[in-house]
Order: structure tokens, then sequence, then C-alpha cells
């Protein structure tokens, strides 16, 4: 018998392993939460395989589910471009800013299939210095940004809150005093989440290692030098904080997406800001 994957499952897998709980992610699809994990249960008998690892704090990957998870993401950006696309060739070109941490994220390929589905379009994502980015979209260089609302170099359009988790390196003991750190360098919201969220429960510190990258971060979080405040789609599953009383819970992180007010109408702008709302 021939096995298929519903949409709707991998909606679901998707968005819980986006917010990081089966709590928001059944709120954000308008589901109860029983409803969502036998949503979540049906998919894993789909796979034959478990895809998260559930605990008080939220979901994480299983190693299944890191495998899954760009396949869901790809189903799903095909599957709404299928839908509004269809018939409708698209040409022209689209530069997008993207913060460091979406870019790693499957958000990229999914902006890749759009312009295999239109093959007259070019579509470019960057990745540059909050003011280098400012400088760039002023100029009509980047259409569309999607960053932290904060960096956006306009008022946004469109707004959406991700939770940040954190990252734990490997023999690390979070109850030392103080808490050795991994930070992103300055400027950088995360980093000023992470030192004021260890404040508020009166948590001594030590920066052990920065990096104005994230690639830079989660090497020094696998070396073992310390904690890291990350977006859940970047944890890595031996990162993965398994007591949720270990270490103070981090706030959200608001992210925004600009568009540049001379591209109103332009149909292929249109078509890349309906994948990052969705894939976002």
């Amino acid at each position: 018998m021939t096995r298929d994957l519903q949409t709707s499952l991998l909606r679901s897998f998707v968005t819980a392993v986006r917010l990081g709980s089966i709590s928001r992610a059944a709120a954000a699809l308008g589901l109860t939460q029983p409803a969502l994990s036998q949503q979540l249960r049906k998919l894993e008998s789909a796979t034959g395989r478990p895809l998260l690892y559930r605990s008080p704090s939220g979901v994480l990957l299983t190693r299944a589910g890191e495998e899954l998870l760009p396949y869901a993401e790809r189903i799903l950006s095909l599957s709404a471009q299928a839908l509004t696309e269809t018939g409708r060739a698209l040409t022209g070109r689209c530069s997008v800013g993207l913060l460091e941490d979406i870019t790693v994220s499957q958000l990229p390929q999914a902006l890749a299939d759009l312009a295999q589905v239109h093959p007259g379009a070019t579509l470019e994502v960057l990745n540059l210095s909050t003011a280098a980015m400012r400088e760039a979209y002023d100029a009509g260089r980047v259409q569309l940004v999607l960053d932290q609302v904060p960096d956006v170099p306009a008022p946004p359009r469109w707004t959406v809150r991700r939770p940040l988790v954190w990252a734990i390196g490997q023999g690390v003991d979070v109850a030392i005093d103080p808490l050795p750190v991994v930070l992103f360098s300055n400027p950088c919201a995360f980093r000023t989440s992470v030192l004021e969220t260890l404040a508020r429960a009166d948590r001594r510190w030590r920066v052990a290692f920065e990096s104005n990258s994230l690639v830079g971060v989660l090497a020094a979080v696998r070396a073992g030098l310390g904690v890291a405040a990350v977006m859940p789609a970047n944890l890595e599953p031996a990162m993965a904080c398994h007591d949720a009383d270990a270490l103070p819970t981090l706030p959200d992180v608001e992210l925004g997406l600009a568009r540049h007010p001379r591209t109103e109408g332009d149909p292929l702008i249109d078509a890349v800001e309906t994948v990052l709302r969705r894939m976002s």
C-alpha cells in the first residue's frame, strides 16, 4: 500500500517546531492541544519514527524529525506555490534581506523552489549588517527585509513572534556560578534578551565566547564553552535543555517584514512576500 504524507499533518509538525511548543502551535493553527497532538501522532505513525521530544519546556526535534523537517518545509512551500502561481509566469528580480538565524533554516530553499517554478525570475538572499541593510533598502537594492523588528529599515507591514530557546554545550553545568554564556556580538537583540533574562533571575554570568555570526555561536556551544540563545529551528538535539527549571525562560523574538514602497503591485515581490510570511 502506498503511503502519503498529508500536508495538514506536515503543517502541524512544522508549526510545532517553529513555535517550540504544542500549546503555541495549537493556538496558531486554531486547534485544541489534543487535536494537534493527535495529528503529530498520525504523522509519526506514517513515518514510522518519533519526530519530537516532548517536555514541560516545549518540543524538540529527534534525529528523524531533523531529517523530515526540510522535506516538510519544501512540500508545504511547493503546495502553496502550486495553488497560487499555477498558470502565471513570473519574471524580474527580487533581493531579500534576511536575519542570519532565518537564513540557515529552510526559508532560502523555499525561495530557491520559487525561482525554479519561475525560471524567468531571479531571486537573491542577502545577510548584511543593520546599517548596510538599511542603506541597500533605501537605495532600492533590497526589496524585502525580514529581521528583528528593531532592525528592519522601515515600519514593518507584518510581524510575528518566535521563541528563543537555550542551547547548552556538552559537559556544561548550568548550575555553575557564574554561568558561562556564548553571545552574539553587539549590537544584537538576542544578546540583550539573554542578559536581561539572567539579570531578572539573579543569575551571575560571564562571557565565555562571542561572535557576530550564528555559525560561530553554534560552534562555540558544540565545543562546550557555555550556553546560548537560539531559535528552535537552529537547535541541535545534543544541545537541548531537558530540564525546564535549569535556566530561566527566554522571551520571544519579534520578527518584522518591511517592503520597499516602490514595489507595490509587483507580482514577483508579491509572491516572495507570500513565501516569507508562510515560512517564517
